[in-house]
């Protein structure tokens, strides 16, 4: 029995080649050393609002439900004591019809100190074919993956919070046909997060500034395994960034966000041992190689500064009602070469409804992402600043 994967290896493709033997572990261009995963979906930017802003959002500010993937302890300082998310991305749209995924996330804050959520991020990649030995049709199966993720946040000084996140991934790729060799794959994962935010602001005239910093590791967990011997790492990974505030007036203001992300998985080393092509980083445990990966590329330090990602965003926002943002994301040609703008726009309605769109412009043409949109819908429980009161009560109370 066979099966056509093709789709599937598709919605790997523009990240990173995940199946790839030791000889074949190269990037898009043909090119060795690019880190390899399983279920790269569980960094895929879920919602539109980061997904215009060059894929940011570890330190930007006006949290919402969204915040449980980027960084959850910013919730803390949500403005809303609840709120809930949806969002949809059609994936590969243009050469594939029927792959997509959906993120749906809510939080309840505990008092002014503690925050619950919970989130779920579904991926479909629709359907493959399978096939007997001579090519005749053998039945069909729609692969798909999904991450479970629970969240709590402390409030641990003024103005700075701590969140951990619990998760447990899924992926079947092509497990419902007879004889397929596969099976569904899954493990449990944690991240843990770090959120610090600021600002100086006249109270008369609304001019000011601020500043945040945020850090999360993501999806620190086991490897995943599909039914045969070998064992996949999951895609952690250390995003790190910043958000400046420029407040105008009361009225008008700008955020400014940067983030770095580096893929806390091995860097594969290619080489020729005794007349055989090894991976000299493969096999080893796990902490060495999710902690010896800021360290193990063959071409030494300027080969692991080519492993991190740039994320850069501008939104304006009026009012706190309407925001229009535009991005830049940017990855080493050596480790893949991503590159693409990205624009977008937000509205919220009466601070219980928003609605956020983007859309991904590609640098080089050709890019499997081409036309990638984002839609994302927003609720919250309380119209009320509430909670904002009482952030700014304690500030001044400084």
């Amino acid at each position: 029995m066979k099966h056509n994967i093709s789709r599937v290896l598709l919605g790997f493709s523009c990240f990173l080649p995940l199946f790839a033997s030791a000889q074949g572990k190269l990037d898009l261009n043909g090119r060795r050393n690019v880190p390899t995963s399983a279920v790269p979906f569980l960094n895929f930017t879920p919602d539109a609002r980061s997904g215009a802003l060059g894929d940011a959002g570890v330190a930007l500010g006006d949290a919402d439900a969204n915040a449980i993937y980027w960084n959850p302890s910013k919730l803390i300082f949500a403005k809303q004591d609840k709120g809930a998310s949806i969002s949809y991305t059609p994936w590969l749209r243009n050469l594939i019809g029927d792959m997509y995924y959906t993120y749906l996330s809510g939080y309840s804050k505990m008092g002014k100190n503690s925050v619950i959520g919970g989130s779920l991020l579904y991926f479909d990649l629709g359907t493959v074919d399978f096939t007997t030995n001579t090519g005749v049709a053998a039945g069909t199966f729609n692969s798909r993956e999904y991450a479970i993720t629970a969240s709590f946040g402390q409030r641990l000084s003024q103005n700075t919070s701590l969140a951990v996140d619990l998760k447990y991934l899924n992926s079947n790729l092509a497990a419902g046909g007879t004889n397929s060799g596969l099976k569904p794959g899954g493990t449990a994962a944690a991240d843990i997060s770090l959120y610090h935010r600021d600002e100086a602001r006249d109270n008369a005239t609304g001019k000011g500034v601020g500043w945040a910093f945020g850090a999360m590791i993501s999806n620190l967990g086991g490897r995943i395994n599909y039914g045969g011997n070998e064992r996949y790492y999951i895609p952690t990974n250390l995003r790190i960034g910043t958000c400046l505030t420029l407040f105008a007036d009361q009225y008008n203001k700008f955020n400014f966000v940067v983030d770095a992300n580096k893929l806390m998985v091995p860097t594969p080393d290619i080489q020729n041992v005794n007349g055989q092509i090894v991976d000299l980083n493969a096999g080893k445990n796990y902490f060495s190689s999710v902690f010896g990966s800021f360290a193990d590329a063959p071409g030494g330090f300027s080969e692991e500064l080519a492993e991190i990602t740039l994320s850069t965003g501008i939104e304006y926002w009026y009012n706190d009602q309407f925001a229009v943002r535009a991005g830049y994301f940017n990855e080493s040609d050596q480790k893949g070469g991503r590159k693409y703008v990205t624009t977008g726009i937000g509205l919220r309605l009466q601070q219980r409804f928003g609605v956020d769109f983007s859309y991904l412009i590609p640098i080089k043409t050709g890019n499997p992402l081409s036309d990638t949109f984002r839609l994302s819908l927003l609720l919250n429980f309380n119209g009320g600043d509430a909670v904002g009161e009482d952030d700014s009560t304690t500030d001044d109370s400084n």
